[in-house]
């Protein structure tokens, strides 16, 4: 180890090593799984997973349990759980369906109503864990069998509808070719308006990531070598880009996708850049370390549910106007897949870890799977094991990872 004359000193100070390629296995994991789960159902399926419509049906199919995916990676960032969404979903759509199809509403005031009704459930859910104290699992629990026995209460137990087109439309629709195609060559041709739409989205990321890397270098912090921070951003633009354009060949993009990247940046900038945001983190990775900081605890407790509440709320408008009715059994099993792909997506089992966009990606990998073992023919029970096996991995890699990290400080 060569050793640096420190000025003013006879003292010899360590020179610094220069930095290795180096990739964070708990940041990149998850992206790196997704990527060989889609080559290799790509190449099981003969190209079929990445066709133009197969990956609209991905999307637009899985939309719901991406909505919830957001909502529940802030649940479990703060250290609790739910257990009621798919029930919320279900009695939310009901309550939809009343308003429009019974009642006559518009549309919009019907949607606006519902994620109210799903702001107060939160509310009333939120209530007895941060004020009264009882744990998240049990108030959760009981609220999975009160709300299914008000969505059975509210259709009398069968399904109500057609929806109006508007809600359907948000559901299953695509937007417009605005602009017009243009030629692509081999590919055919795609929506101008849906082109433009990818290239702002990685224009955007990519001076996200250097104003990020940027701040991060003033403050001192390590940050990743220029080829490999240059590689990253490279990397996630080719697959934007390669997704927009196939959506773009098929019918554009789904409204869905459009409100998913709403949800998306929305939702990173707030757990990120706002004091609520900080708050949540703080809560859940040191309960009590948070307390002493002066986090008001309970109400970062109570909003977060109430947030998941509505994030419920319009995931059931999206399964009810994909289906164009509202049914009893609606949200079966909801909950369970908002969790396997917060988990798969990098959350942490102990709370204060997580990002949107790693919920996000796990129900990706949620919703690949069954797209793809559906393509190969595999049997119901097949998927359900592999599922169950990935997100067994998933928590598994996560503690190994952190023995790991922790090992290597000791020394």
């Amino acid at each position: 180890m060569s050793l640096d004359v420190v000025p003013g000193s006879d003292v010899r100070a360590p020179a610094e090593a220069p930095r290795r390629l180096r990739i964070n296995p708990r940041q990149s994991g998850i992206y790196v799984a997704f990527a060989l789960i889609v080559v290799l159902f790509a190449v099981l399926t003969d190209g079929a997973l990445l066709r133009p419509g197969n990956i609209s049906n991905i999307i637009v199919q899985n939309s719901y349990v991406l909505i919830l995916a957001v909502g529940m990676m802030l649940v479990i960032i703060s250290g609790h759980i739910d257990l009621s969404v798919g029930s919320v979903v279900a009695v939310t759509g009901a309550i939809c369906a009343v308003l429009t199809v019974q009642l006559g509403l518009p549309w919009w005031l019907a949607v606006l109503a519902t994620l109210v009704a799903g702001a107060l459930i939160g509310a009333a859910q939120g209530y007895w864990i941060a004020y009264f104290g009882i744990p998240a699992f049990i108030v959760t629990l009981a609220g999975m069998l009160v709300f299914r026995a008000l969505t059975l209460t509210v259709l009398g137990n069968q399904g109500i509808g057609p929806f109006p087109d508007e809600i359907r439309t948000l559901a299953n629709g695509f937007t417009g070719g605005y602009l017009g195609n243009v030629g692509l060559g081999p590919l055919g041709g795609a929506d101008l308006v849906s082109l433009l739409a990818g290239v702002l989205v990685v224009v955007g990321f990519g001076v996200a990531q250097w104003r990020s890397r940027r701040a991060r270098q003033g403050y001192g912090q390590s940050v990743d070598p220029m080829p490999l921070f240059v590689g990253k951003i490279v990397f996630a633009a080719v697959v934007v880009l390669f997704v927009v354009v196939q959506l773009a060949r098929f019918r554009n993009l789904p409204w869905v996708l459009v409100l998913l990247a709403v949800l998306a940046l929305g939702y990173s900038l707030m757990a990120s850049r706002s004091v609520f945001g900080r708050h949540v983190y703080a809560v859940g990775g040191n309960l009590q370390a948070a307390t002493l900081s002066g986090v008001r605890v309970r109400p970062v407790t109570f909003w977060v549910f109430v947030n998941m509440g509505v994030l419920a709320a319009l995931a059931g408008v999206i399964f009810a106007g994909r289906l164009n009715q509202a049914g009893p059994t609606a949200g079966t099993a909801f909950e369970l897949d908002a969790i396997a792909a917060a988990f798969i997506g990098g959350a942490a089992v102990q709370g204060g870890v997580g990002k949107v966009v790693g919920a996000i990606t796990g129900g990706l990998i949620m919703g690949v799977i069954n797209n793809g073992m559906s393509l190969i023919g595999a049997p119901s029970e097949r998927v359900m094991l592999v599922k169950g096996l990935v997100l067994l991995a998933a928590v598994a890699y996560d503690v190994w990872t952190k023995r790991r990290s922790g090992a290597v400080a000791v020394r």
